[in-house]
């Protein structure tokens, strides 16, 4: 058996790629890390590496984490800055026992010692975004956060070796420094390859609350379907988040257990990406249902073309 889920729409060209080398008998992490490089390399996803939206200053500040599901190594970076590829950089990390979370310039400089492709992430069209929301704040004091789009995945292949992995450029306009889930285990991502894997997306400041992810491989590991352990874990959450907290902002979870089953649950409107050995593949939506369910179905044709002209459009 093998599979790999992943949350958003623009997580698929990089499932489709990682299919085809778990097809090959490659490692989950090498599949993964390659799926999660094709979304931080294309400049059109603004919530994931080079086109990425910036924090208040104009600064791209991006976060990644890498998880093995055998050894439970996990390596992660925050607020690094410049660097092609967060996700290579973490999974990096995940192979020093100490030192294998670093943030900010000590990430930074860490990238460039070890040779990691140093790259201008700030695109022009996502300057444009950032003076254009710069202005709409002076004028209409509108508030400034938007999109927090996280891509997590969850990898299985053909050995049954597992790896877990994000990607972010957190939330656009975010103060200089803040980290959200992405990079923390057990919040953003984790995995353990005797049970499966979790991530999640949505905003960091709510999921760090419930460490979701964590949750679900619990969950699973007490004997629940994957489905069954994201329903149960994303919606009981959400309600006690809004009863003791007063609400709950958007998070939207993905996992795969170690045989290739999978799940998702969600409080939003949510696209995610799955290839299994099964034959399943494709690009579905994820709705809230009746009962603490998932309502899932495959994405149109219609909502595709509209999703592409919507992400290119002229700023």
């Amino acid at each position: 058996m093998w599979g790999i889920i992943a949350t958003w729409r623009m997580a698929h060209d990089g499932v489709l790629a990682a299919k085809k080398m778990l097809e090959a008998e490659a490692f989950a992490g090498d599949a993964m890390e390659t799926a999660i490089k094709s979304v931080e390399d294309y400049p059109f996803y603004k919530s994931v590496g080079y086109g990425g939206l910036p924090n208040e200053n104009g600064i791209l500040e991006m976060d990644a984490a890498y998880m093995d599901g055998d050894t439970f190594a996990i390596g992660a970076v925050a607020g690094i800055t410049d660097v092609a590829n967060p996700i290579s950089v973490a999974r990096k990390l995940s192979h020093d026992k100490f030192n294998s979370f670093r943030v900010g310039d000590g990430a930074t400089q860490y990238a460039m010692l070890e040779g990691f492709e140093r790259k201008n992430m700030l695109t022009e069209r996502a300057k444009k975004i950032w003076e254009k929301r710069c202005e709409e704040i002076a004028k209409t004091n509108l508030s400034p956060y938007d999109g927090h789009d996280t891509v997590g995945m969850v990898c299985l292949d053909k050995q049954a070796r597992m790896t877990a992995g994000t990607s972010s450029s957190g939330l656009f306009m975010k103060k200089k420094g803040r980290v959200g889930d992405s990079p923390l285990s057990g919040s953003g991502f984790y995995v353990d390859a005797e049970v499966g894997g979790a991530a999640a997306t949505g905003l960091g400041e709510d999921l760090m609350k419930g460490c979701l992810s964590y949750e679900i491989v619990r969950l699973m590991a007490a004997g629940l379907t994957p489905q069954q352990a994201c329903d149960k874990a994303v919606y009981e959450f959400a309600d006690t988040l809004t009863r003791r907290y007063g609400k709950a902002g958007a998070f939207s979870l993905v996992a795969m257990n170690n045989e290739g089953a999978w799940g998702v649950a969600t409080n939003v409107e949510f696209t995610f990406s799955v290839a299994v050995k099964d034959g399943t593949c494709g690009i579905f939506m994820a709705n809230p249902g009746p009962d603490h369910t998932t309502l899932i179905q495959p994405i149109t044709q219609e909502w595709l073309d509209a999703y592409e002209k919507r992400i290119k459009a002229p700023v």
